[in-house]
C-alpha cells in the first residue's frame, strides 16, 4: 500500500513530548475491500529494527510490556475500519496520540497497551489491517520520529558561576563607596547630637549663675527716730 503515516500537520500543542507523539489518523488508507475483521493496528518499532520486522499472525505476539528490552516492536491502538471514515468528518480533529496510556504499562492482560514510549527514540510506525490469519494490508514505515529528550540532571551546573575580574572590581568599588557614605552619615548624626546636648547644658548653667539686680531709686534710709 502506497501510504505513509506521519506526524500530524495540525497546529496543536504537545505534538511531540518526552514520551508521546501525535499522528494523523489513517483516513482513506484502507477500504472495505480489505479484510480487517481483527481491526486496524499501529505497529511501533525502534527505528533501526524496522527493516527486520515480520508481520505477526496475531497482535498478541508483540505486547507493549516486552518493548524495547525483549522486543523491538509492539502493536497498539486497534480499532475497526469504521472509526477511520473517508472522507474525514468536517471540523473534527482526527488524531492519534501514541504513548498516552499509563494505567496498563505493567498489565499483562493488556498487550495492546498504548503506553508511554520509554526513551527519545527514534521510532518508526506503520498501520496493519488484520484478520484471523494475519496481516491483510499494511502501509509503509513512517520517517524516524524522535521525542523531546529530557536534560540529564548530572549535566546541569549547580555551582555559582565565577565572576569576571571587571565585576569583582566594580563590586569592590561600590562596597568602599557605600562604607564611606555610611561612615559620613554616622559622623554627621554624632556631630548633630553632640551639639544639641552641649547647647542644652550651657544654657542651664547660665540660667543658674545669673543674678538679677534691681536699682531701688525710691527707697531711702530714714534717720533714726528721736524722742
Amino acid at each position: 500500500m502506497d501510504r505513509t503515516p506521519d506526524l500530524t500537520t495540525q497546529n496543536i500543542e504537545g505534538k511531540i513530548t518526552a514520551s508521546t507523539f501525535v499522528l494523523d489518523q489513517p483516513l482513506c488508507f484502507f477500504d472495505d475491500s480489505i479484510d480487517s475483521s481483527k481491526g486496524i493496528w499501529l505497529v511501533v518499532a525502534k527505528s533501526d529494527a524496522a527493516d527486520d520486522f515480520k508481520n505477526p499472525s496475531s497482535p498478541e505476539e508483540l505486547p507493549y510490556q516486552l518493548f524495547p528490552n525483549n522486543n523491538s516492536y509492539y502493536m497498539t491502538l486497534d480499532t475497526g475500519l469504521w472509526n477511520y471514515p473517508c472522507p474525514a468528518p468536517p471540523g473534527e480533529l482526527t488524531l492519534l496520540r501514541v504513548g498516552a496510556e499509563t494505567s496498563c504499562v505493567k498489565d499483562a492482560l493488556r498487550p495492546d497497551c498504548n503506553g508511554p514510549l520509554p526513551g527519545p527514540g527514534p521510532y518508526k510506525v506503520k498501520f496493519l489491517a488484520m484478520n484471523e490469519i494475519g496481516a491483510t494490508a499494511e502501509t509503509r514505515w513512517s520517517k524516524p520520529i524522535s521525542l523531546i529528550q529530557a536534560k540529564d540532571y548530572t549535566t546541569i551546573e549547580t555551582a555559582p558561576k565565577r565572576r569576571s575580574a571587571g565585576m569583582i572590581v566594580i563590586a569592590t568599588i561600590l562596597s568602599i563607596l557605600f562604607a564611606i557614605l555610611l561612615a559620613a552619615l554616622i559622623a554627621a548624626l554624632v556631630y548633630k547630637y553632640t551639639n544639641i546636648c552641649g547647647g542644652s547644658d550651657i544654657s542651664s548653667i547660665h540660667e543658674q549663675a545669673t543674678v538679677t539686680r534691681y536699682t531701688t531709686h525710691h527707697v531711702y534710709d530714714h534717720p533714726p527716730f528721736k524722742s
